[in-house]
């Protein structure tokens, strides 16, 4: 009887307390590349808040535009936060192996951030559309009322995708090994790992990877086919040019943020990467752009431009009144 009733009964979920990293596979100096991503994640948190404090003190930023820049500051600050202190501590310090809700915490907030990149960078495309496509009616489409709750719908919606996505992971058993082939708890090499079915998980990272990546490409591309067209509808070419313009540091966005994946994906298809190269080009695909981001707006943006020139301006004349006046 006894044995009968274990046979019928349900085999239980099998959590392994912690999980190992791997990382890269003998890379001489590598250190170095942990101390360059340090230095990486120092220029991303200081450029991204830079912007994300001039975007508040100026009330001319308070548009639909900027706040998407806002949300795009917060999600790239946030991002690299969950993803490169966490790295440099896991192999700088040789530090590799995390527990179990560590590591789902970890994969949370990592693809959650990333996730919101990408479509926040769609929410400035649709936005760009309108300003290029429907002029006239730009301002009763793009409020910053209607701005706020797609922004919010995306955050949400995204959020929900992730816990559902974390909830199967935990529903998975891992007996085979606890050796992740890659630099963080990465959702892909995770539920391979298992030992029962992972078969709908499987489904969860192509419907993430179609829903987070490649929808929000191929409705950027098809906003700047439209765009394009109207662009051509312009009498002059001065014209054409100074619409292009409002759309440049945009466009500089989605090539740093989606060509290296793409790239990355055509060149799987076609032939073997060798595990290092994979996980260098992952972790400066989701390192680079955030860093890069709030340089692009500051220098391509005439507003962010003029904005910061008149700050740094104020400070000057405040120094050099306090310095008049310990003197006198």
């Amino acid at each position: 009887m006894d044995s009968l009733n274990s046979t019928l009964s349900v085999p239980s979920i099998v959590h392994p307390p912690f999980f190992f990293i791997s990382g890269f596979y003998n890379i001489p100096h590598v250190k170095y590349y942990y101390i360059f991503l340090c230095f990486v994640f120092v220029v991303t948190v200081l450029g991204n808040s830079f912007v994300m404090f001039i975007i508040c003190i100026e009330r001319s930023f308070h548009t639909p535009k900027y706040l998407a820049l806002f949300n795009l500051a917060v999600a790239d600050l946030c991002g690299s936060t969950a993803l490169i202190p966490n790295l440099i501590k896991t192999f700088l310090f040789d530090s590799q192996y995390i527990s179990f809700n560590a590591c789902m915490a970890n994969m949370f907030f990592v693809y959650l951030f990333s996730s919101m990149v990408s479509l926040i960078l769609t929410a400035l495309a649709y936005d760009r559309f309108v300003a290029i496509c429907l002029p006239l009616r730009y301002h009763t489409i793009i409020t910053i009322t209607n701005m706020a709750v797609i922004l919010t719908v995306l955050w949400a919606c995204t959020a929900l995708y992730y816990i559902c996505a974390i909830f199967f992971i935990t529903r998975l058993s891992f007996c085979k090994s606890i050796v992740v082939d890659s630099y963080f708890c990465d959702y892909g090499p995770m539920y391979t790992l298992a030992c029962n079915d992972n078969s709908p998980r499987h489904v969860i990272a192509y419907v993430g990877l179609a829903v987070f990546f490649c929808i929000p490409f191929l409705w950027i591309v098809l906003s700047y086919v439209f765009i394009s067209y109207a662009l051509f509808t312009i009498a002059t070419w001065e014209g054409r040019l100074k619409a292009l313009k409002t759309c440049s540091s945009h466009l500089m966005l989605v090539a740093i943020y989606y060509f290296p994946d793409v790239g990355t994906h055509i060149a799987a298809l076609h032939f073997t990467i060798h595990p290092n190269a994979r996980i260098i080009n992952a972790s400066l695909c989701f390192a680079i752009p955030p860093m890069l981001n709030p340089v692009i707006y500051m220098l391509s943006t005439e507003e962010i431009k003029e904005c910061t020139k008149k700050l740094f301006k104020r400070k000057k004349v405040a120094a050099t009144e306090t310095n008049n006046q310990i003197k006198n």
